[in-house]
């Protein structure tokens, strides 16, 4: 695991909410209690159809979910996540050694799965993982974009930025942000 500075992660994941999906009570309310004191806002659920409701109406950034609860479970809870969001980080925690379950949960494409119980040295590696998911996901969403330019016009932004000494790139953004601001 290495050196973990906590104040660091925190920082992190504070800027992050988070919900939990877990039928027993003393459970829910020991991960709610451990949770919220790295994220900005934790909300508690009992049962897959109430996680659903909950997640379509304000979908939080992390998904803590059993595997095993009545109704709909865990991994159907997954997959339903799954369709409307497919990036959706989703954690398993799970008391279950289940080969099966645990190998449908990683068919739905689960990000991570935790075996209860689950100890302070595991939610800072965990806590760390989320962490570094999230700042993947918004290094592939923040890539540089390619814009395809007749070539006449191409000639144009070229000769505009050697004459301002500036990248080709700024004329062009320079000029979508004048186009779609008039």
């Amino acid at each position: 695991m290495g050196n973990v500075d906590l104040v660091q992660l925190t920082e992190q994941t504070k800027k992050l909410t988070a919900m939990i999906v877990e039928d027993e009570k003393v459970t829910n309310e020991l991960l709610n209690s451990t949770f919220k004191n790295f994220f900005s806002d934790v909300k508690s659920v009992f049962n897959g159809e109430e996680a659903l409701k909950a997640y379509k109406k304000n979908a939080p950034d992390v998904i803590f979910v059993d595997i095993i609860m009545s109704g709909m479970d865990g991994i159907e809870l997954s997959r339903k996540i799954r369709e409307i969001n497919p990036a959706q980080i989703i954690i398993v925690i799970s008391a279950s050694n289940d080969i099966e379950k645990i190998s449908e949960s990683i068919e739905v494409g689960v990000n991570s799965f935790i075996q209860k119980p689950i100890d302070t040295k595991k939610i800072v590696e965990l806590l760390s993982n989320i962490v570094g998911m999230i700042n993947k996901k918004k290094k592939i969403e923040t890539k540089t974009f390619s814009i395809s330019l007749p070539l006449d016009l191409y000639e144009v932004v070229d000769d505009n930025a050697k004459a301002e000494s500036i990248s080709k790139n700024a004329i062009i953004i320079r000029a979508l942000r004048n186009f779609y601001n008039s």
